[in-house]
């Protein structure tokens, strides 16, 4: 102590303790490893991700979202792969951060079947279906499917015409495209799953051949709408035209049924006539004939002869033989 104070002074003379200071860098180290094996043992797997699982670079298991551990320093490795979201695809275009489009010339100009131009985007949605496949399978799944819809999309529009393009046809289109598509990426196998191809926008290359399809499609909203008018005027006709051949029909009917009974009456009464004539045949004969003259000549009175010349009565009225006044 000098002056009230403990002063430490460093001999050279006293020879380092090297095996002590290397019992605490061995500690040290394997402290720090034990760390680092620690933090890297354990890994986390969210709600909308898979993980593939790799033991020296071979494919050991696949774990759903969770806590799970793995093998440290490399001896296991976990790739997460974003299998439950739907990820998209702009061909034709590309949107900026800002929202705003611009357009990819050489993706979206096409020639139709009709030997027309049309600039056509396509807006693809897909999602990664099989993790293993999509890591391990090719350098760049997403991009072998952009490649191969871009290819499809020029067969279809290749083979259909230009109004069908812009106008009517969109829908057909977009099935054609889906269908082939996924057959062949079925045949691919990248673990990709098509879910599906719009039509963004499909024009003409030049304004007076936009204005001109758009006076095509204003005509045919035209003719739609007047076919509408008359389906809905021959709605409102039919139930009347219906009811009018309704009437007439029954009318029809009631005369049929009519002139049935009228012919049955008048075959009754010729039977009745017959079998009164076959029981007397000249009685009948002569008021046959009577009626007949009562009927030809109404108002006439008719007498009739005889044939006794010494008979003051020779003359009979017809009035008393056929019940007239």
């Amino acid at each position: 102590m000098i002056n009230g104070q403990y002063r430490y002074s460093f001999n050279p003379k006293k020879p380092l303790d090297f095996k002590k200071i290397r019992n605490i860098v061995l500690f040290s180290l394997l402290g720090l490893v034990l760390l680092i094996g620690i933090f890297t043992s354990f890994y986390t797997v969210d709600d909308k991700q898979q993980a593939v699982v790799t033991t020296f670079g071979k494919v050991t298991d696949i774990t759903d979202p969770g806590l799970h551990f793995k093998a440290p320093f490399g001896i296991q490795q976990a790739h997460k792969v974003d299998v439950n979201v739907y990820q998209k695809i702009e061909l034709g275009y590309v949107t900026d951060t800002n929202g705003k489009t611009a357009t990819v010339e050489d993706e979206s100009s096409m020639i139709t079947g009709d030997y027309n131009i049309v600039n056509v985007d396509f807006f693809v949605e897909y999602k990664i279906s099989d993790p293993v496949q999509y890591l391990f399978s090719a350098n760049d799944p997403a991009l072998i499917l952009k490649n191969l819809i871009q290819s499809q999309v020029r067969n279809v529009v290749g083979s259909s015409t230009v109004d069908a393009v812009l106008t009517d046809g969109k829908e057909n289109i977009q099935q054609q495209v889906r269908e082939l598509v996924s057959e062949i990426l079925s045949d691919y196998d990248v673990g990709l799953t098509l879910i599906d191809v719009r039509i963004q926008d499909a024009e003409p290359p030049t304004s007076a051949v936009v204005e001109a399809f758009k006076a095509v499609e204003t005509a045919k909203q035209n003719a739609e709408a007047v076919v509408n008018d008359a389906k809905a005027y021959q709605n409102a006709k039919l139930p009347e035209a219906q009811a009018q051949a309704d009437k007439l029909l029954q009318n029809a009917q009631y005369l049929k049924q009519k002139r049935i009974n009228e012919a049955m009456e008048a075959v009754a009464m010729f039977n009745a006539m017959y079998e009164e004539y076959s029981q007397n045949p000249n009685i009948t004969k002569s008021r046959m004939y009577y009626e007949a003259i009562s009927q030809i000549l109404p108002g006439v009175k008719v007498y009739i002869n005889t044939g006794d010349s010494n008979s003051m009565n020779m003359l009979l009225p017809l009035e008393s033989i056929v019940g007239g006044n």
